[in-house]
Protein backbone atom coordinates (compact mmCIF):
# COMPACT_ATOMS: atom_id res chain seq x y z
CA UNK A 1 0.00 0.00 0.00
CA UNK A 2 2.64 2.30 0.66
CA UNK A 3 4.54 1.65 -2.44
CA UNK A 4 1.30 2.32 -4.19
CA UNK A 5 1.13 5.57 -2.41
CA UNK A 6 4.70 6.41 -2.95
CA UNK A 7 4.37 5.88 -6.64
CA UNK A 8 0.99 8.35 -7.15
CA UNK A 9 3.03 10.61 -5.40
CA UNK A 10 6.35 10.27 -7.73
CA UNK A 11 3.67 10.23 -10.66
CA UNK A 12 1.94 13.21 -9.63
CA UNK A 13 5.43 15.22 -9.05
CA UNK A 14 6.59 13.99 -12.17
CA UNK A 15 3.53 15.65 -13.68
CA UNK A 16 3.73 18.56 -12.16
CA UNK A 17 7.72 19.44 -12.92
CA UNK A 18 7.07 18.44 -17.12
CA UNK A 19 4.25 20.41 -17.00
CA UNK A 20 6.92 23.03 -15.30
CA UNK A 21 9.36 22.57 -17.78
CA UNK A 22 6.63 22.93 -20.79
CA UNK A 23 5.92 26.19 -19.33
CA UNK A 24 9.37 27.38 -19.51
CA UNK A 25 10.85 25.79 -22.58
CA UNK A 26 10.19 29.33 -24.40
CA UNK A 27 12.56 32.06 -23.71
CA UNK A 28 8.97 34.65 -24.37
CA UNK A 29 10.81 37.68 -25.49
CA UNK A 30 8.52 41.35 -25.76
CA UNK A 31 9.73 43.08 -28.90
CA UNK A 32 8.82 45.31 -32.01
CA UNK A 33 9.03 43.61 -35.33
CA UNK A 34 10.34 46.28 -37.06
CA UNK A 35 12.76 48.21 -35.31
CA UNK A 36 16.13 47.90 -37.55
CA UNK A 37 19.01 47.66 -36.13
CA UNK A 38 17.50 46.01 -33.03
CA UNK A 39 14.56 43.76 -33.75
CA UNK A 40 12.90 42.66 -36.42
CA UNK A 41 10.55 39.97 -37.70
CA UNK A 42 13.26 37.73 -39.54
CA UNK A 43 15.36 37.43 -36.66
CA UNK A 44 18.56 39.86 -37.57
CA UNK A 45 18.48 42.56 -35.03
CA UNK A 46 21.33 42.45 -32.65
CA UNK A 47 18.75 42.13 -29.85
CA UNK A 48 17.12 39.37 -31.63
CA UNK A 49 20.41 37.85 -31.64
CA UNK A 50 21.27 38.38 -28.34
CA UNK A 51 18.37 36.73 -27.27
CA UNK A 52 18.66 33.72 -29.01
CA UNK A 53 21.86 33.27 -27.51
CA UNK A 54 20.57 33.50 -24.39
CA UNK A 55 17.97 30.93 -24.82
CA UNK A 56 20.36 28.33 -26.50
CA UNK A 57 22.10 28.91 -22.44
CA UNK A 58 19.01 28.14 -20.48
CA UNK A 59 18.18 25.58 -23.37
CA UNK A 60 15.24 27.04 -24.51
CA UNK A 61 13.88 28.35 -27.91
CA UNK A 62 13.07 31.91 -28.29
CA UNK A 63 9.27 32.76 -28.47
CA UNK A 64 8.19 36.54 -29.39
CA UNK A 65 5.01 38.94 -29.15
CA UNK A 66 5.47 41.61 -31.35
CA UNK A 67 3.88 45.11 -30.75
CA UNK A 68 5.42 48.39 -31.88
CA UNK A 69 7.94 49.94 -29.53
CA UNK A 70 5.46 52.82 -28.75
CA UNK A 71 3.67 54.58 -25.82
CA UNK A 72 2.41 51.96 -24.00
CA UNK A 73 4.42 48.89 -25.28
CA UNK A 74 5.19 47.46 -21.51
CA UNK A 75 1.50 47.64 -20.69
CA UNK A 76 0.44 45.74 -23.53
CA UNK A 77 3.26 43.19 -23.26
CA UNK A 78 5.51 42.16 -20.55
CA UNK A 79 2.38 43.23 -18.01
CA UNK A 80 -0.32 41.60 -20.06
CA UNK A 81 -1.93 38.26 -20.25
CA UNK A 82 -2.53 35.95 -22.85
CA UNK A 83 -6.46 36.24 -23.63
CA UNK A 84 -8.35 34.16 -21.39
CA UNK A 85 -5.51 33.26 -19.08
CA UNK A 86 -3.44 33.71 -16.35
CA UNK A 87 -0.02 33.66 -18.29
CA UNK A 88 2.22 36.91 -19.03
CA UNK A 89 2.29 37.32 -22.87
CA UNK A 90 6.40 37.73 -22.56
CA UNK A 91 8.79 37.93 -19.67
CA UNK A 92 11.74 39.86 -20.64
CA UNK A 93 12.34 43.14 -22.61
CA UNK A 94 15.50 43.65 -24.40
CA UNK A 95 17.34 47.20 -24.39
CA UNK A 96 16.06 49.31 -21.65
CA UNK A 97 17.72 51.68 -19.82
CA UNK A 98 19.21 50.89 -16.81
CA UNK A 99 17.06 51.61 -14.26
CA UNK A 100 14.28 51.92 -16.16
CA UNK A 101 11.41 53.10 -14.14
CA UNK A 102 8.51 50.56 -15.80
CA UNK A 103 10.32 47.50 -15.32
CA UNK A 104 13.36 45.40 -12.75
CA UNK A 105 16.85 46.12 -15.29
CA UNK A 106 19.29 43.53 -15.40
CA UNK A 107 23.27 44.69 -14.94
CA UNK A 108 24.09 46.61 -17.99
CA UNK A 109 25.05 44.39 -20.92
CA UNK A 110 26.18 47.01 -23.35
CA UNK A 111 26.80 50.97 -23.08
CA UNK A 112 26.70 53.03 -26.55
CA UNK A 113 26.34 56.83 -27.06
CA UNK A 114 25.37 59.02 -28.86
CA UNK A 115 27.51 59.91 -32.13
CA UNK A 116 27.95 63.07 -34.75
CA UNK A 117 26.87 61.12 -38.15
CA UNK A 118 27.71 62.54 -42.13
CA UNK A 119 28.23 61.08 -44.86
CA UNK A 120 31.87 61.12 -46.68
CA UNK A 121 32.58 63.15 -49.42
CA UNK A 122 29.78 65.66 -49.26
CA UNK A 123 32.39 68.45 -47.54
CA UNK A 124 32.32 67.53 -44.22
CA UNK A 125 35.20 65.12 -43.98
CA UNK A 126 37.84 67.67 -42.03
CA UNK A 127 35.21 67.25 -39.09
CA UNK A 128 36.60 64.68 -36.65
CA UNK A 129 34.87 66.20 -33.24
CA UNK A 130 31.36 67.77 -33.15
CA UNK A 131 33.54 70.83 -31.69
CA UNK A 132 34.82 70.96 -35.00
CA UNK A 133 31.59 72.03 -36.99
CA UNK A 134 32.14 75.65 -35.28
CA UNK A 135 35.58 75.76 -36.69
CA UNK A 136 33.91 76.38 -40.13
CA UNK A 137 34.05 79.81 -41.66
CA UNK A 138 30.22 81.65 -40.60
CA UNK A 139 29.05 81.15 -44.17
CA UNK A 140 29.78 77.66 -44.39
CA UNK A 141 28.25 77.07 -41.04
CA UNK A 142 25.03 78.24 -42.39
CA UNK A 143 24.96 75.60 -44.90
CA UNK A 144 24.93 73.13 -42.34
CA UNK A 145 21.75 70.69 -42.49
CA UNK A 146 21.42 69.08 -39.02
CA UNK A 147 18.96 66.62 -37.96
CA UNK A 148 17.23 68.41 -34.91
CA UNK A 149 14.84 66.00 -32.94
CA UNK A 150 11.84 66.74 -30.49
CA UNK A 151 14.55 65.65 -27.29
CA UNK A 152 17.14 64.22 -26.31
CA UNK A 153 21.14 65.02 -26.01
CA UNK A 154 21.62 65.98 -29.55
CA UNK A 155 19.14 68.60 -29.63
CA UNK A 156 20.44 70.16 -26.23
CA UNK A 157 23.68 69.98 -28.13
CA UNK A 158 22.41 72.17 -31.03
CA UNK A 159 21.01 74.65 -29.04
CA UNK A 160 23.83 75.44 -26.95
CA UNK A 161 26.30 76.22 -30.32
CA UNK A 162 23.52 78.49 -31.42
CA UNK A 163 22.40 76.41 -34.47
CA UNK A 164 18.37 76.15 -34.35
CA UNK A 165 18.74 77.88 -37.65
CA UNK A 166 20.67 75.12 -38.85
CA UNK A 167 18.37 72.31 -37.56
CA UNK A 168 15.67 70.47 -39.72
CA UNK A 169 13.19 69.03 -37.41
CA UNK A 170 12.11 65.57 -36.70
CA UNK A 171 10.00 63.66 -34.12
CA UNK A 172 12.38 60.78 -32.07
CA UNK A 173 8.65 58.85 -32.93
CA UNK A 174 8.16 58.49 -36.34
CA UNK A 175 4.62 58.01 -35.90
CA UNK A 176 4.45 54.86 -38.83
CA UNK A 177 4.83 51.56 -36.75
CA UNK A 178 6.41 50.62 -40.37
CA UNK A 179 9.17 53.03 -40.47
CA UNK A 180 11.41 53.54 -37.28
CA UNK A 181 14.03 56.53 -37.21
CA UNK A 182 16.81 54.42 -38.38
CA UNK A 183 14.97 53.98 -41.59
CA UNK A 184 13.02 57.32 -41.78
CA UNK A 185 16.72 58.94 -41.30
CA UNK A 186 18.66 56.26 -43.67
CA UNK A 187 15.83 58.09 -46.16
CA UNK A 188 16.31 61.45 -45.17
CA UNK A 189 20.36 60.80 -46.52
CA UNK A 190 19.89 59.26 -49.51
CA UNK A 191 17.44 62.32 -50.34
CA UNK A 192 19.84 64.53 -49.55
CA UNK A 193 17.47 66.37 -46.81
CA UNK A 194 20.11 66.51 -44.29
CA UNK A 195 24.15 66.73 -43.81
CA UNK A 196 24.43 65.37 -40.18
CA UNK A 197 22.79 63.88 -37.02
CA UNK A 198 23.61 63.37 -33.56
CA UNK A 199 21.65 59.83 -33.10
CA UNK A 200 21.79 57.49 -31.07
CA UNK A 201 24.77 54.83 -31.22
CA UNK A 202 22.59 51.80 -32.55
CA UNK A 203 20.07 54.24 -34.73
CA UNK A 204 23.41 55.64 -36.36
CA UNK A 205 24.63 52.22 -36.61
CA UNK A 206 22.20 51.19 -38.72
CA UNK A 207 22.93 53.89 -41.49
CA UNK A 208 26.76 52.85 -41.06
CA UNK A 209 25.94 49.19 -41.68
CA UNK A 210 23.65 49.36 -44.66
CA UNK A 211 26.20 52.42 -46.47
CA UNK A 212 29.46 50.40 -45.26
CA UNK A 213 32.39 52.94 -46.08
CA UNK A 214 30.09 55.64 -46.95
CA UNK A 215 29.37 57.39 -43.42
CA UNK A 216 31.49 58.95 -40.77
CA UNK A 217 30.52 58.35 -37.13
CA UNK A 218 31.95 60.50 -34.24
CA UNK A 219 31.04 59.51 -30.61
CA UNK A 220 29.80 62.53 -28.41
CA UNK A 221 31.55 62.81 -25.47
CA UNK A 222 30.22 63.59 -22.51
CA UNK A 223 30.32 66.52 -19.44
CA UNK A 224 28.88 67.12 -16.64
CA UNK A 225 26.27 69.29 -17.71
CA UNK A 226 25.36 67.04 -20.98
CA UNK A 227 25.12 63.28 -21.17
CA UNK A 228 25.76 61.25 -24.54
CA UNK A 229 26.37 57.53 -23.15
CA UNK A 230 23.98 55.11 -21.44
CA UNK A 231 24.15 52.01 -19.58
CA UNK A 232 21.42 49.33 -21.59
CA UNK A 233 20.24 46.40 -19.63
CA UNK A 234 17.38 43.67 -19.78
CA UNK A 235 13.94 44.37 -18.72
CA UNK A 236 11.66 41.74 -16.38
CA UNK A 237 8.53 41.84 -13.94
CA UNK A 238 9.54 43.60 -10.61
CA UNK A 239 8.14 40.77 -9.01
CA UNK A 240 10.64 37.95 -11.51
CA UNK A 241 13.78 38.28 -8.82
CA UNK A 242 14.55 34.50 -10.11
CA UNK A 243 14.46 35.00 -13.80
CA UNK A 244 16.64 38.64 -12.98
CA UNK A 245 19.58 36.56 -11.40
CA UNK A 246 19.65 34.09 -13.91
CA UNK A 247 19.78 36.63 -16.55
CA UNK A 248 22.62 38.47 -14.43
CA UNK A 249 24.49 35.49 -14.56
CA UNK A 250 23.92 34.35 -18.00
CA UNK A 251 25.51 38.39 -19.01
CA UNK A 252 28.34 37.79 -17.13
CA UNK A 253 29.20 33.99 -18.58
CA UNK A 254 28.42 35.21 -22.16
CA UNK A 255 30.10 38.89 -22.29
CA UNK A 256 32.28 37.98 -25.34
CA UNK A 257 29.66 36.59 -27.27
CA UNK A 258 27.36 39.17 -26.38
CA UNK A 259 30.07 41.68 -27.18
CA UNK A 260 30.66 39.75 -30.49
CA UNK A 261 27.75 40.61 -31.80
CA UNK A 262 26.75 44.08 -31.06
CA UNK A 263 30.40 44.74 -32.77
CA UNK A 264 29.02 42.87 -35.66
CA UNK A 265 26.72 45.41 -36.45
CA UNK A 266 29.00 48.18 -36.17
CA UNK A 267 27.41 49.57 -32.51
CA UNK A 268 29.46 52.20 -30.82
CA UNK A 269 30.60 50.55 -27.55
CA UNK A 270 31.74 52.74 -24.24
CA UNK A 271 33.37 51.64 -21.43
CA UNK A 272 32.56 52.79 -17.59
CA UNK A 273 34.77 55.94 -18.75
CA UNK A 274 33.12 57.30 -21.35
CA UNK A 275 35.64 56.36 -23.43
CA UNK A 276 35.24 54.38 -27.23
CA UNK A 277 36.30 50.80 -27.10
CA UNK A 278 38.00 49.58 -29.94
CA UNK A 279 36.88 46.94 -32.61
Amino acid sequence: MKKSICSIITCILLFHISLSNAKNSAFKVCADPVNPPVSNKNGKGFENEIAQLLAEKRGQTVEYTWFPQRIGFIRNTLKAYKPDTEEFKCDVVMGVPTGYELTSTTKPYYRSTYVLIYPKNKGWDNIKTAEDIMQHQATKQRTIRIAMFDRGPGTTWIKNHGLIDQGIPYQTMTGDDTLNTSMMMDQEFAKNKVDMAILWGPTAAYIYSVHPDQFVMIPMQSSPGLRYDFPMSIGVRRKDKQLLNELNQLIDENKPEITSILRSHNIPLINDKGQLISQ
